[in-house]
C-alpha cells in the first residue's frame, strides 16, 4: 500500500495509474518487479470470477520486471512507460503469441512480430504481461466468445463488459495495472469503457497506426483516467510505415491537458432516431454531464443525430458481407466452429447482391458528409455511448438478436465511419451503482482536445465511486 503522488490516500500497488506509476519508480518508492507481483496477486483473485485473460505469461513478465527494475535503480529508464504493466487486446499481434481473433475457427499460428501499438508500447518500456479476451472477429459488444471462456464484468459478474474489447474493459476495471489496449471499429473501446466505468479513446482514424489497417479500425486506449489514456497516446502515435492509412507524425503534447470549457459550443445529442431507445438513467446521467460543462461556460445546444435507419442498415449489409467473405475462405468444419450468432448473422451476407453491398458501404459517405456539416457550428458533442445501461453477460448483445445487430451503437458507429475522435468517460451510475459512460466527439483530428476536455469533466462530475472488489472465496 502506497499514497499517489497526486493525493493523500493510501492506494495498492495494482490501483495506481500509470502516471502515479512512473512517479514512484523515480522516486524509488517502489520498483516494477514489486508493481507486477501486485498486479499478479489481484489477478489472481479476480481471473476466476471475469476471464480477462489470453496468453497470460507471469514468468516473462517477471523478468521483463526484473530488467526494469535495474534500470530504474540506475537511472537508466527505456522510456515513458518502463516498467508500467499494460494488457494488448488478442487481435494485436504480439510476436510469438497467436492471434485467434476470438475465434474457434481461426487456425492458431504465432505471429512474427509486434504490430505497431504493440511495437510502440515495447519500445517504450511497457510490462506486456498478458493479452486480453474479444469475441469472435470482434464483431460483438459483448464477452461471448468461441474460443474465450466467457468475460464477465468486475461491477456485477452477471452482467457483461461490452465488447469487442471485453477483456480490456473486464481488466481495467478490476485493476490488473493500469493501462489497456483495445481496437474500435464500432464501438469496441468505448461500448466497454461505458459499461466497465473507464475512459477510452477512439482516435482519429490513422492517429494510431495499426496493421492490418481497414476502413473505420483503430487502436485506442482503455485507462482508468484520462492523463493515462494521453500517456499511452504518445507512444501509440508515433509512426509505422506498415499502416498507409496512418497520419504524419505530429507534435501534439499529449501530456499537457488544459482546456476551459468556457464558451465552447458543446452539441446535446440524445435522441437519435434509430437504434435502441435511450434509457432514463442513461440519459440522465449524459443530461447532468451536459450542465456540468454548460456551469462551466460552455454553450450547450441540443441536437439531432447524423444516423438514419438507411444508414444504419447499409452498414449491417456491408458488415455482413465482409464478415462472409472471411468465412467463407474457411473450410465447413472450421467454419462451423464461429460462434452461431456472428455465423447467422453473416451469412445473410451471401444473398446481398453486389449492389446491395455497394449502397451499403456508401453510408460510410453520408456518414462523414452528415458529421462535417454538424461540426461547422460545433466544437465538441456529447452524447451517450450506449442506449441501455447494462444487459446479460451470456448475451452476445443487447438485444440478442442477430437480425438487429447495430440497433446498440447507434451513438457509437457514426465517429468510426466519419474518423472523428470520440472518447467514453464514465459520467455517474444507475441505482444499483452500475457505471454509465458519457460521449465526448470532437472534429476530424482534433484528439488532442476531446482528451483535454475530458480532463475537465474529471473535474466536474464528482467523487467516483470506489473500484469493485475481487468476490469473496
Amino acid at each position: 500500500m502506497h499514497k499517489t503522488a497526486s493525493e493523500e490516500v493510501i492506494t495498492s500497488l495494482h490501483d495506481l495509474s500509470a502516471t502515479d506509476l512512473i512517479a514512484g519508480y523515480k522516486a524509488k518508492q517502489f520498483s516494477p518487479s514489486e508493481v507486477l507481483e501486485d498486479v499478479l496477486s489481484h489477478v489472481a483473485l479476480w481471473e476466476p470470477h471475469i476471464k480477462a485473460l489470453y496468453a497470460f505469461d507471469p514468468d516473462g513478465a517477471r523478468k521483463l520486471a526484473k530488467a526494469s527494475t535495474d534500470r530504474w535503480q540506475h537511472g537508466e529508464a527505456s522510456g515513458c512507460l518502463d516498467g508500467v504493466p499494460v494488457t494488448i487486446k488478442d487481435n494485436v499481434a504480439t510476436r510469438g503469441v497467436p492471434v485467434p481473433l476470438g475465434a474457434a475457427s481461426v487456425r492458431q499460428v504465432p505471429a512474427a512480430v509486434d504490430a505497431p501499438p504493440a511495437a510502440r508500447l515495447r519500445e517504450a518500456g511497457a510490462i506486456i504481461f498478458s493479452k486480453t479476451t474479444m469475441p469472435d472477429y470482434g464483431m460483438l459488444s459483448s464477452g461471448l466468445s468461441s474460443f474465450h471462456p466467457l468475460t464477465r464484468n468486475p461491477w456485477d459478474l452477471s452482467k457483461n463488459p461490452g465488447g469487442s474489447s471485453a477483456g480490456a474493459g473486464a481488466a481495467a476495471a478490476a485493476g490488473y495495472g493500469p493501462l489497456h489496449l483495445g481496437t474500435d471499429i464500432g464501438g469496441s473501446v468505448r461500448l466497454p469503457a461505458c459499461w466497465c466505468g473507464l475512459v477510452a479513446l477512439k482516435p482519429s482514424l490513422g492517429r494510431v497506426p495499426i496493421d492490418p489497417p481497414y476502413v473505420g479500425r483503430v487502436a485506442g486506449p482503455m485507462t482508468r483516467t484520462v492523463d493515462d489514456a494521453a500517456l499511452m497516446m504518445a507512444v501509440l502515435s508515433k509512426p509505422d510505415r506498415r499502416d498507409g492509412m496512418s497520419l504524419p507524425p505530429s507534435d501534439i503534447h499529449w501530456k499537457t491537458l488544459e482546456k476551459s470549457p468556457r464558451k465552447l459550443r458543446l452539441g446535446l445529442m440524445l435522441d437519435l432516431g434509430v437504434g435502441q431507445t435511450l434509457e432514463r438513467p442513461v440519459r440522465e446521467v449524459t443530461v447532468k454531464a451536459a450542465k456540468a460543462f454548460e456551469s462551466a461556460g460552455a454553450v450547450v445546444t441540443e441536437v439531432d443525430g447524423i444516423l438514419s435507419r438507411e444508414m444504419l442498415d447499409g452498414l449491417d449489409d456491408f458488415w455482413r458481407a465482409r464478415m462472409w467473405e472471411e468465412l467463407v475462405r474457411l473450410t465447413p468444419e472450421e467454419r462451423g466452429k464461429t460462434l452461431p450468432y456472428v455465423h447467422q448473422w453473416a451469412e445473410k451476407g451471401a444473398k446481398l447482391s453486389g449492389v446491395d453491398v455497394i449502397r451499403g458501404f456508401n453510408a460510410t459517405m453520408a456518414i462523414r458528409a452528415a458529421a462535417a456539416k454538424l461540426f461547422n457550428d460545433l466544437d465538441y458533442v456529447i452524447s451517450p455511448v450506449s442506449p441501455v445501461v447494462k444487459f446479460g453477460a451470456e448475451l452476445a448483445s443487447p438485444i440478442n438478436d442477430p437480425d438487429k445487430p447495430f440497433e446498440h451503437i447507434a451513438y457509437t458507429v457514426p465517429w468510426n465511419m466519419a474518423e472523428n475522435p470520440a472518447l467514453s468517460i464514465n459520467g455517474g451510475y444507475d441505482e444499483a451503482g452500475f457505471p454509465i459512460g458519457v460521449q465526448i466527439i470532437g472534429r476530424r483530428f482534433d484528439d488532442h482536445g476531446v482528451l483535454a476536455l475530458a480532463k475537465a469533466f474529471e473535474g466536474l462530475r464528482g467523487a467516483q465511486r470506489p473500484w469493485p472488489s475481487p468476490p469473496e472465496r
